[in-house]
């Protein structure tokens, strides 16, 4: 862009417009020390960023040396550093040059994409930054071997770990020291590591009768991806959480034990808003008896949970009598690749939370009803008012109106069930219709 000598000059003497340094296949060296010399003094957002596309390149190793040794002089004023690179050796020789203090380091990031590596540089290359980040708050290692060194992972408000595997992969008491050390901790993230011994996690069970819990107060959100569920449900029978707010299980088997222990904490207090389970399985009635708990859940997400059935949804339409709502404020709803649902049963969802009634259609008429669901949009809406007219108020919080809800892979649900659908709610998701050639024909 093309400006005056006085606007430029504006921007050169504002140093604070070239703190973002980056150095990738893309940011040349030339632009990143243009950079480091306009910003002078202010801290720096450093970013070095080669993907593995360039692992097999000559000039790879070269590359990340150069930049290293560029941004190293400045490195004293780094308020956050981010390095991605195709494998150890190269994180190995980067880390090397990471040995001035950053009293103004903030977040740090190291990722190396090929996990599964396994050479000589295994050893850490520590102390990084002389071991003093007095401000260090946001840590993300992945296939970062850092010895599970408690320095470099204290006092953090966000802490994310993946890409480990056989025998770099933590154990449970380790983790549990790393969460001692960070009591103010808001963010947990655990992915793609392999489980813990369950031989070793039986005699670990009985160690954790006697030892004190790790209370987390603010910990609103955490993450289990493919983190192994004998390491989950250790850690959450060991960890209080009393201000969580999201949660995520992905890919942990059995779900039923880890329901137990959030239902225990429930007790307390589990200001829940977001859930979202996928590829696990789960005892259904035990999970309707934490949902129970959940009264302020707003998000609930379940993908390829095959165990979910008919009997979740009409819990969550029909309360027992004398009981409140279950997931009063449930306002998103993701069904995507739950094959055994009904549509009876989803249909009776949407319009109990229309109406703020259970559904006391008859079998009968609950059959005629849904052959005659498509016929317009004036009769639904009269047959719901009438329904919502024909009870009693009830002095129990009524439920909130569905405002999405997501049926992508639910191949049972038909392109007139999901026409119906987008009446009453405002974002309904699909797998749309294809063509012969792959169109979509299905608005």
């Amino acid at each position: 862009m093309l400006v005056c000598r006085y606007w430029r000059d504006v921007a050169i003497d504002t140093p604070e417009l070239w703190a973002d340094i980056c150095v990738s296949p893309h940011d040349s060296l030339e632009k990143a020390h243009r950079k480091l010399a306009r910003s002078k003094s202010v801290p720096l957002d450093i970013t070095i960023n080669f993907t593995p596309r360039v692992d097999n390149s000559s000039g790879a190793m070269e590359s990340i040396i150069h930049a290293m040794d560029l941004i190293r002089p400045a490195l004293w004023r780094a308020r956050s550093f981010r390095l991605s690179v195709p494998n150890k050796p190269q994180a190995h020789a980067a880390l090397l040059r990471c040995r001035e203090e950053a009293p103004y380091l903030e977040s740090l990031c190291i990722r190396v994409f090929h996990s599964m590596q396994e050479d000589h540089y295994s050893s850490p290359c520590l102390p990084l930054f002389k071991g003093h980040t007095p401000r260090l708050r946001s840590c993300s290692f992945t296939s970062f071997n850092f010895n599970w060194d408690r320095r470099v992972v204290s006092n953090l408000r966000v802490l994310q770990l993946g890409g480990y595997w056989n025998g770099s992969s933590p154990s449970v008491d380790t983790l549990l020291d790393i969460l001692r050390g960070c009591p103010g901790l808001e963010e947990l993230a655990l992915r793609n590591m392999s489980d813990v011994d369950p031989e070793a996690c039986v005699s670990l069970e009985h160690e954790f009768i006697s030892t004190k819990v790790v209370k987390l107060p603010r910990l609103t959100k955490a993450s289990f991806y493919y983190a192994g569920i004998m390491r989950t449900r250790m850690l959450l029978s060991q960890i209080s959480f009393p201000a969580l707010e999201s949660l995520d299980f992905c890919y942990l088997d059995n779900l039923t034990p880890v329901l137990e222990h959030l239902r225990q904490q429930s007790l307390t207090s589990l200001p829940l808003k977001y859930l979202r389970i996928e590829s696990s399985f789960l005892n259904e009635p035990k999970f309707i008896m934490l949902l129970r708990r959940l009264t302020s859940l707003v998000t609930l997400e379940l993908v390829d949970v095959e165990d979910v059935t008919c009997f979740l949804l009409k819990n969550l339409s029909l309360p027992p009598v004398a009981h409140p709502w279950v997931c009063p404020k449930l306002d998103r709803l993701n069904l995507d690749g739950c094959t055994a649902l009904e549509w009876d049963a989803l249909r009776g969802l949407v319009e109990s939370r229309l109406s703020g009634r259970p559904p006391q259609l008859s079998s009968a008429s609950a059959a005629a009803a849904s052959r005659s669901s498509f016929i317009s949009t004036a009769s639904a809406s009269a047959h719901i008012h009438a329904l919502s007219l024909s009870r009693p108020a009830t002095p129990t919080m009524q439920p909130c109106r569905l405002s999405s809800i997501d049926v992508t892979r639910c191949h049972q649900i038909s392109k007139e069930m999901v026409q119906w659908l987008k009446m009453y709610v405002r974002d309904v998701r699909c797998e749309p219709a294809k063509g012969i050639w792959g169109e979509s024909i299905l608005p």
